[in-house]
Parts: structure tokens; C-alpha cells; sequence
């Protein structure tokens, strides 16, 4: 290798070197310091993006939850001895009281649609201004039960027995009744339903 070469090498080799000391002094005397607090600001702006985003929809969900009507739970008292119980004005649909002793109990102007009496002791049972809708009451005892403006459209009440009940007002459209409890109801029946406009002599086709 003749000299001129080597010279040339080894000044292409010295700028190298001062362009490596170069870039290290540079980095080491370049302030950085915006740019870390530029990426923490986002940081910190995400998080609590992420957070207001996370109340704002935990407040909606309990609003919409707190703006729902209550939901009735159907419960069941099956074979219970509630005698004079109290169940007046009370949601309970589809709950079930399959021969249950419900002997004098309460259950004026309450919410029993679809409720199952089925073979249920309700005598002299305070049914009045109820809503007994597609209620059963197949085999049920409702012997002197006051059953004044309820509405029984839709009730399933094959072998019930209604001695001595008071009908006033009832409405008995589409029950399923025995032919020979029908015309023992047709000779206490009067009076017009409340809700329904219907006459109870109308609704049980009395004569």
C-alpha cells in the first residue's frame, strides 16, 4: 500500500471517530425534558379520560336502573298456613299459593294475575278491587269470600265453590266455571264493574 493510500485511510478513519464523539456529545448535552413531559401530559390526560368515561356510564346505568319500574318477584307459599295474613295492595304476580290456608286473609287491590290458588282454603277471604286475570283457582274454597269489583277475566276456576260469596261488581268474562256454580253466582250477581264498564250478570250470562 503506497503512502498516499494510507493517509487517505486513515483521514477517512478520524472523521468517523469525530463524527461518533460528535453524535455522543450531542445526545448527552440535548434537552429531552419536553418530550418526556409531553408523553406523561397524554398519559395522564388518557387516565383520567378513561376514568371520567367509566363515571359518567356507572352514572347512567344506576339512573336507568333507579328509573325502572320494580320488578315483582313470583313467590311461593305453597301449603303455608296464612290464615288472616295481610297480602292487601301487594304485587304478586305469578306467585303461587297451591293449598295454602288462606282462611280470612287480606287480599283487597292486589296485583294477582296469573297467581295459582290452586285447591286454596280462601274462605271468607277479603278479595276485593283484586285483579285476579288468568288466575287458577281450580278446586279453590272461596266460601264467603268478598270478591266486590274484582276482575277475574280469564280465570281458571273449574270445581271452585262461591257459597255465600259477594260478587258485586266482579267480572267474570271468559272464567271457566262449572255449569252449577255458575247459576249459584247468577243469583247473587249485580252490579257493574269498575274497571272494565262490564256488567258480573253480563259476564256470567245469567238469564
Amino acid at each position: 500500500m503506497t503512502k498516499n493510500m494510507m493517509n487517505s485511510v486513515n483521514s477517512r478513519l478520524s472523521d468517523a471517530c469525530g463524527g461518533l464523539r460528535l453524535l455522543r456529545t450531542t445526545s448527552s448535552t440535548l434537552d429531552l425534558s419536553p418530550i418526556k413531559f409531553g408523553l406523561k401530559y397524554k398519559l395522564k390526560h388518557l387516565d383520567w379520560t378513561n376514568i371520567l368515561s367509566l363515571l359518567l356510564w356507572g352514572i347512567i346505568a344506576i339512573t336507568v336502573t333507579v328509573g325502572l319500574p320494580p320488578t315483582a318477584l313470583a313467590l311461593e307459599y305453597n301449603k303455608e298456613i296464612l290464615v288472616e295474613a295481610d297480602f292487601s295492595g301487594r304485587d304478586l304476580t305469578d306467585s303461587s299459593f297451591t293449598k295454602a290456608n288462606l282462611r280470612q286473609s287480606n287480599f283487597s287491590h292486589a296485583n294477582l294475575n296469573g297467581v295459582s290458588f290452586f285447591a286454596a282454603n280462601l274462605e271468607s277471604a277479603n278479595l276485593e278491587g283484586s285483579d285476579l286475570r288468568n288466575a287458577t283457582l281450580d278446586s279453590a274454597r272461596l266460601v264467603r269470600a268478598n270478591l266486590t269489583n274484582a276482575l277475574l277475566e280469564g280465570a281458571f276456576a273449574a270445581n271452585a265453590r262461591f257459597d255465600g260469596a259477594i260478587i258485586d261488581g266482579a267480572d267474570f268474562t271468559d272464567t271457566l266455571l262449572r255449569s252449577d256454580e255458575q247459576k249459584k253466582l247468577c243469583k247473587l250477581a249485580k252490579g257493574t264493574n269498575p274497571i272494565t264498564g262490564r256488567d258480573t250478570r253480563d259476564t256470567l250470562f245469567c238469564p
